[in-house]
Parts: C-alpha cells; structure tokens; sequence
C-alpha cells in the first residue's frame, strides 16, 4: 500500500493523470490486492487443503462407490464421464471463498478502508477474482491428478486437455461473479454460504455431471438440458475424451458471456454500494 501513499504525495504529479497511467495504476492496485489475498493461502495452508478435500472425496465416492451402479452410453468408462463433471464442480464450489471472503471484508469494515483510499476502485474485486482463478486453477489441476490415479485419462491429445483446462476455469471465473454480487449483496458470511448452498447444488447436480440425463426424469430432463452446467461440461467431456464439441461449445460459451454480462456490473454495482 505504499505506493498508493507515493502515488498521492509524489511532488509535481499531475493533476489529471493521462489514461496510461490511470491503467497502470489500476494494473499495480490489482496486482497489490491479489498478493494480499494469495498471502492468506500461503500463511494458513490448511485453507487450501480443505479446499481440495471436497472434491477428492467426491471423486472418490462416485468412482468406488456410485460408478459400479451407474452405467453410460457408449464405450466410456464412467470414471472417463466422471472427471470432466467433478472439475465443472469444483470451479464451482470453489466461488464459496469468492462470497465468503467479500462478506466478511464487507461486515469488518475491510472494504471501507479500501475504498478511502487513493488506489483504483476496480482493483478490489479484480484482485480478488485474480487470487480465486489462480487458487481454481491449482485445484482444478489437483483434481486431474487425483482422476489419473482413479484411472482417468486424456484421449484427445495435449491442446484439447489444455483447452478443457481453460473452459473449466472461465466456467469458475463466471461463477465467482455471481459469488461476488451475492456476497457484496448480502453482507453476512453465513447467509451467503446458506444461499450458495441453495443454487449451487442443484445446477450441479441437475446436469449431466454425474449421470447421464437420459435417465432423469421427462420433466426434469428439458431443465438438465438447457443449462450451463450441462453445456459447460460436455463441451469439457468433449475435450478431453473425443466427440462432437462445437454445438455445446459454443452454447456453453454464450452462457458464460451471459453471465459476465449481466453479473459482472451487478458485482461493481454492489461493491460501490457497498458500506
């Protein structure tokens, strides 16, 4: 933060800085934030680790527990169908920190002081989403580890695996927008993890992660079909295993830009109304 106090008493600085600066101002105060909350990662490792423990034990119950029940079409091996799923997942779940974390600043009067100061008014939330990708990231690559040694494997080639990779996590950072808004939002830890829970499972659940929908309910099936999740992870299924990916490509990736557009100035909305 002291380049910030330098930033306003440097002699002679202009008035009105040019837009160059004003970018790399906000590029620093980005950076900044994201250093402090990374900081909070490294210094209590047991946060990352209960991180991961969720979806470990996901993969581990439906791979040794559901999977000997649960049959999909073609020749995949339902650990195959299973990882893409568990990753769509864990991006997921893994926008519970986003909330939480925005909540908790916003009820300790964290973000007040942030916001009287003299640093770009972007950097808090851009930060923050910078900090949850990077933390997303190291799960989501934790997670292929553990399918690997399930019995998961790529058969697709390197740059479709990479490009799932990079889907999973766009698909998260789509996510923690909405996180983010609910968490400005609401303003309490507690009622924000309550309501993620209310949202979060049931899209998950009501895809094509975990089953094949075919074996869903009519009714309930037009809902598992024409949603994010589902297009999300069978572009990533895709992907990684084969087959046609366009059609839930593109239809994934229209979902997504949705959810930027609409949650994205909804988060800087609730974050400036935010005291």
């Amino acid at each position: 933060m002291t380049a910030v106090a330098e930033r306003v008493a440097a002699p002679g600085a202009p008035r009105e800085p040019s837009l160059r600066v004003r970018f790399g101002w906000a590029v620093t105060d980005t950076l900044t934030i994201t250093r402090r909350n990374l900081l909070v990662w490294v210094r209590v490792p047991a946060y990352l680790v209960f991180t991961v423990i969720q979806p470990v034990m996901f993969v581990l119950l439906f791979r040794y527990v559901f999977g000997g029940a649960i049959t999909v079409p073609g020749d995949v091996t339902y650990v195959n169908f299973l990882i893409p799923g568990i990753i769509a997942q864990t991006a997921a779940f893994a926008t519970f920190g986003t909330a939480i974390a925005l909540a908790q600043e916003l009820k300790k009067g964290v973000i007040d002081r942030f916001r009287s100061m003299p640093m770009a008014r972007s950097a808090v939330l851009a930060g923050r989403l910078v900090a949850d990708t990077g933390r997303m990231l190291i799960t989501i690559l934790i997670i292929i580890g553990v399918g690997y040694a399930v019995g998961f494997h790529f058969t697709n080639g390197f740059v479709p695996a990479v490009a799932m990779v990079v889907l999973a996590t766009g698909f998260g950072i789509a996510i923690c927008c909405i996180s983010a808004y609910t968490g400005l939002a609401i303003g309490d830890e507690e009622s924000v993890q309550a309501f993620g829970l209310i949202w979060l499972f049931p899209l998950t659940f009501l895809s094509s992660a975990f089953v094949p929908i075919s074996t869903m309910p009519g009714w309930l099936q037009a809902f598992a079909n024409n949603q994010p999740v589902t297009y999300t992870v069978d572009a990533m299924r895709a992907l990684a295993l084969g087959g046609p990916v366009a059609a839930s490509l593109w239809k994934s990736l229209v979902w997504l830009a949705g959810i930027f557009v609409v949650f994205l100035p909804l988060a800087v909305r609730a974050y400036r109304r935010a005291s």
